[in-house]
């Protein structure tokens, strides 16, 4: 029996070490179905890194490139994950159904293979879809959807919209900028703050990273078939190829507009059946009360009642039922208060009304219970709640004489002249104290004495001042250091103003570098290669390491129309451009 169990332990250790130490290795195709002009894309893609990978046979294919190794790494809330691929793109060489068979890897010791995958190769279509040619690739691999959380929404009940972006592995999205914002006629909308963290998804069953690019909570304000317009953004994008640029990449960068399709929702009517007469549109779930500050005081003070509701629902949309107080208490408009937040899932919080109110004659006084009435989506059905009676206890004060009208056993107040007691107004002062202003004589006074000094104390601050001044005058080498600066800030003033425009800024620096050339040693820049540059900036006096980072700067814009550049690097090129014509302005001979 001893000996069953130890073997049974064994069996789970190692059963949940493999689980563990599990393994994907997949193969992805671009297609299962494609005309025998078309090209297909292989990935064979796995979540660890591997060796000595071996590729299969491709039967009824011939490689027209490949393969394309890529690697990902991916922070997502502190947690990393890492895919490689290997990219091959196929032509195929006749018609009929295909196999790609499994290729396989070595990982950590281990030898792991992929599951077979099948292909149809048809007749030749119309219009081949090139797998290799980069608009064809970012057409099939990145795709804007607008999600919905609720298409069939009561009115007033809250709907999340959500705009993501599906990107397939080895597409590399550099920038994106929106070229129309959402618009929501007929809706209350919010903008919820997003983080573009990257996720994964799937998209048409397979699996697709994403980042949700903007998200709002809408709350429908007419029932109906109401639109949900586009969103368009503009992308730049870098895909693989098996082409190779100037610089032997296989990456080429492109531009994409993308626009999400529209969306309808059909808003629902809330139910007749039912309503209550108080109904003022609330629909959510709340809570609802009724309070006093203090229920037991003397006549002429002050006394809060605040009507709350609080909970999850349209807070901002409705109105709060009004308190109906008795007329012998004078009651001030109330003071409204929100305190509402608008998350993915909706407004929650609480608002109030709170009446300020001050009794004018001694009694008990009733704030009678008032009723609130919301519509509850999640139950499909209206609910009432309904305040306790709240009992206001004067204990001092003038005494005001009432009748009891028996037709609706309600307190009613018969005006009357009352008498004031003098208290009401204790407050107010009604003696003064009053002392006559004695005219004061301006000679030997404290003005007079500060404005006849004043002078003196400024003396050693001009002096002070002149001297800083002097001394700015002679710092020969610090003046052509500022005069230099500002040299170079004018002429990248425009350079600045584009730079969070990646082509613009370039297509500018590079202007202002030829400009300031033009300006200084008086040639055309545009005659000149960079070496005959160089050897002009020598012969000024110009220090060799100075003209040798002009000289990048030159390169820099020439490769920044082939490639891609981030923020980061945009601001320091301006950054070195500046310090760089600042030091060839203060170097070269004039």
């Amino acid at each position: 029996m001893k000996t069953n169990t130890y073997i049974l332990t064994i069996i789970v250790a190692l059963f949940t070490s493999v689980l563990s130490a599990q393994v994907t290795f997949e193969t992805k195709v671009s297609k299962k179905k494609l005309g025998v002009n078309e090209r297909l894309r292989v990935d064979f893609e796995m979540d660890r890194d591997g060796d000595n990978f071996t590729a299969p046979k491709f039967t009824g294919f011939r490689v027209a490139a490949g393969p394309i190794q890529s690697m990902n790494h991916v922070w997502n809330n502190g947690q990393r994950s890492f895919s490689k691929t290997y990219t091959y793109f196929l032509q195929p060489t006749a018609e009929g159904k295909f196999t790609i068979k499994q290729a396989q890897i070595e990982i950590d010791g281990q030898i792991y293979k992929t599951l077979p995958v099948t292909v149809e190769v048809t007749k030749a279509v119309d219009k081949p879809k090139d797998g290799n040619n980069a608009d064809y690739v970012v057409s099939e691999g990145i795709h804007l959807v607008t999600e919905i959380s609720n298409g069939n929404p009561y009115l007033n009940e809250p709907v999340t919209i959500s705009y993501k972006l599906y990107v397939k592995p080895g597409i590399n999205v550099n920038d994106y900028r929106e070229i129309s914002k959402p618009t929501f006629t007929n809706f209350w909308s919010q903008n919820i703050e997003t983080k573009l963290t990257a996720q994964n998804g799937t998209y048409n069953g397979e699996p697709y990273p994403y980042v949700t690019l903007r998200r709002f909570v809408l709350y429908p304000q007419k029932t109906g078939k109401q639109v949900i317009e586009p969103f368009s953004i503009d992308l730049q994008v870098s895909v693989p190829t098996q082409r190779r640029d100037i610089f032997g990449r296989r990456y080429e960068t492109v531009h994409k507009t993308l626009s999400s399709a529209s969306r309808t929702i059909e808003v629902k009517a809330l139910p007749e059946a039912g309503k209550p007469e108080d109904f003022s549109g609330a629909v959510g779930d709340f809570d609802f009360e009724v309070t006093a500050s203090k229920t037991s005081l003397n006549a002429t003070e002050s006394l809060q009642a605040t009507v709350e509701v609080s909970g999850k629902g349209n807070l901002k949309l409705f109105q709060l039922p009004k308190l109906k107080l008795p007329s012998s208490l004078e009651v001030y408009d109330p003071e409204f208060t929100e305190r509402v937040s608008t998350r993915i899932t909706g407004m929650q919080g609480k608002i109030s009304d709170s009446y300020t109110i001050v009794p004018q004659f001694k009694g008990k006084y009733p704030i009678p219970s008032i009723s609130f009435s919301y519509f509850d989506p999640k139950e499909k059905k209206y609910k009432t709640l309904t305040s306790n009676e709240i009992v206001i206890d004067v204990i001092e004060g003038p005494v005001n004489t009432t009748t009891v009208d028996n037709s609706d056993n309600q307190s009613t107040t018969q005006k009357q002249i009352v008498t004031s007691s003098g208290s009401q107004f204790k407050f107010l002062k009604t003696t003064a104290n009053l002392e006559a202003i004695e005219a004061k004589d301006f000679f030997k006074s404290n003005v007079f004495y500060a404005l006849l000094l004043g002078p003196f104390l400024f003396i050693p601050i001009i002096l002070f001042a002149r001297r800083k001044k002097r001394a700015y005058d002679n710092d020969i080498e610090g003046n052509k250091t500022r005069t230099a600066n500002r040299l170079a800030k004018r002429y990248l003033s425009e350079a600045k103003k584009k730079i969070d425009d990646k082509e613009a800024f370039y297509e500018v620096l590079e202007r202002a570098l030829h400009n300031y050339l033009r300006a200084k040693l008086r040639i055309e820049t545009s005659e000149f290669s960079k070496e005959k540059i160089q050897s002009l900036l020598v012969e000024r006096n110009a220090h060799q390491q100075t003209v040798d980072e002009f000289i990048e700067l030159l390169k820099s814009c020439e490769f920044a129309r082939y490639t891609p550049a981030s923020d980061v690097a945009i601001h320091k090129d301006y950054e070195k451009a500046v310090q760089t014509i600042s030091q060839i302005d203060k170097q070269i001979r004039r």
